[in-house]
């Protein structure tokens, strides 16, 4: 099996309110993503939808060709990790070990010893109750369930919330040396961009509930890039470009685009006096989710 997502057109409504729409894109095999977007946006409205906990009332959500919701091969080979409030109560009557120990018969990839290791790396203690247990706790125990079950396609939903940022490079770390010796699909929800995206390949941008930005991390940074120089220079060289931030002092102006610049416009800039910069993918994912909140 292919273990392939395709979401085609689909949205998704609470009562009257929708809150995903018309989004298509496929989860390729062996890759990590990043699905960014603000708080509302959507993204757990999404993955809930990936994870087939939510059925979509619009457009087609395909695994391996077929329906998705309610699709055994589905279930067994996508998992969904978050940090929540609302642990259900029979978990938070068991302890570590018990879920270790649960997970272990119903994930058939599932890394015990590799789970026990992880629980001594962030310190966690095996007989505690999960209600017990701090939020970063509770956290890192999502963490360590999703990756010692080495699911074909391992979802963490923001589940560093929580965390301190020693424990959240354990989790770094952890997740890039096992995705080397194990391979799979992994997508990370995070507001930390700027911390976490040496680890994305693939970047998934949502905003107010569409998808607008599905692309390599390689190719979105390359499409961003600062132009600093004289106000009617600058004014001059980004007409008809895609701007998403400016900044003035005094003579000087610094504007922010987005879209492939050609060598030849590279040049001119160059020639014309002008400044290029790069953009990191934080502040491009500001500037693009943000150009259209203005009143």
């Amino acid at each position: 099996m292919g273990n392939e997502v395709e979401f085609k057109n689909v949205g998704m409504s609470y009562k009257k309110t929708e809150v995903i729409k018309d989004i298509s894109f496929k989860l390729e095999e062996g890759k990590i993503y990043g699905l960014l977007g603000r708080n509302g946006a959507g993204k757990t409205s999404m993955l809930s939808l990936l994870a087939g906990y939510r059925q979509a009332t619009e457009g087609t959500l395909l695994f391996d060709g077929n329906p998705l919701f309610e699709n055994e091969n589905a279930m067994e080979a996508i998992g969904f990790y978050y940090q929540s409030d609302n642990i259900y109560e029979a978990r938070q009557l068991m302890n570590i070990r018990e879920l270790i120990d649960q997970t272990e018969e119903f994930r058939p990839n599932f890394d015990k010893q590799y789970a026990e290791n992880l629980a001594k790396k962030f310190k966690l203690p095996l007989n505690k109750k999960m209600s017990e247990l701090s939020k970063g706790m509770q956290a890192s125990v999502s963490v360590v369930l999703g990756l010692a079950s080495r699911l074909p396609i391992t979802v963490f939903d923001e589940v560093y919330l929580g965390m301190d940022a020693p424990t959240r490079n354990i989790f770094y770390k952890e997740l890039l040396d096992d995705y080397e010796k194990h391979p799979r699909t992994v997508v990370l929800s995070t507001h930390l961009v700027s911390e976490m995206d040496y680890l994305f390949e693939e970047i998934l941008i949502i905003d107010k509930g569409s998808l607008i930005i599905n692309d390599s991390y390689e190719s979105i940074v390359s499409k961003g890039a600062t132009i600093t120089g004289s106000i009617p220079v600058v004014d001059e060289f980004v007409s008809g470009l895609k701007i998403v931030n400016e900044q003035t002092l005094g003579p000087t102006k610094s504007v922010a685009v987005y879209g492939r610049i050609s060598k030849e416009k590279q040049e001119e800039a160059l020639q014309k006096g002008l400044e290029l910069g790069s953009i990191p993918l934080q502040d491009l994912f500001i500037y693009l989710t943000e150009e259209e909140e203005e009143a």
